[in-house]
């Protein structure tokens, strides 16, 4: 599974925070057989993020997960970027991660974050903060490595 790790965030592209968050996804990809192979740090400007989200769906990475700019903040454009470029939305990823951020602190519902599919490459949105990025991809890692094979017809169909 080729993986792409982007990090949005002002704070974090001016080299004013060290980004904890992507480093957390590094190791949890690891734990599915994921194969870090881009890896940047953006500021939140929409054009950018969709710039890079659609550059790096058609260089066939399997999986794009994004950490920041999921929140209410003014500059917070992930969702937004995201929602742009995605061919067909996987709401139930976000189902799942906000249920299960739900169990831990009632803020996960604040998260916009959205997912899709892009070619066939899967976009997800995680939250900004190692903590979230860390109950978020405890949700969904059981079901990235099938997702990913159906995405890209190495697999069959989930009831089999």
């Amino acid at each position: 599974m080729k993986v792409g790790i982007l990090t949005i965030s002002d704070k974090g592209a001016k080299g004013e925070r060290e980004d904890k968050s992507g480093l957390a996804i590094q190791e949890q990809i690891k734990t599915i057989g994921g194969e870090l192979v881009k890896y940047q740090i953006v500021p939140d400007e929409p054009e950018i993020i969709k710039k890079t989200l659609m550059e790096w769906s058609s260089e066939n990475l399997d999986l794009i997960l994004t950490t920041g700019g999921t929140g209410f903040s003014p500059r917070d454009n992930t969702p937004e970027a995201t929602q742009a470029v995605i061919e067909r939305p996987t709401p139930g990823i976000n189902e799942a991660i906000r249920l299960f951020g739900l169990k831990k602190t009632p803020k996960a519902m604040l998260s916009r974050g959205v997912s899709g599919i892009r070619g066939k490459t899967l976009i997800i949105n995680l939250p900004g903060s190692e903590k979230g990025v860390r109950e978020s991809l405890e949700a969904i890692l059981p079901v990235l490595s099938h997702a990913i094979e159906i995405l890209s017809e190495k697999a069959g169909e989930c009831g089999s």
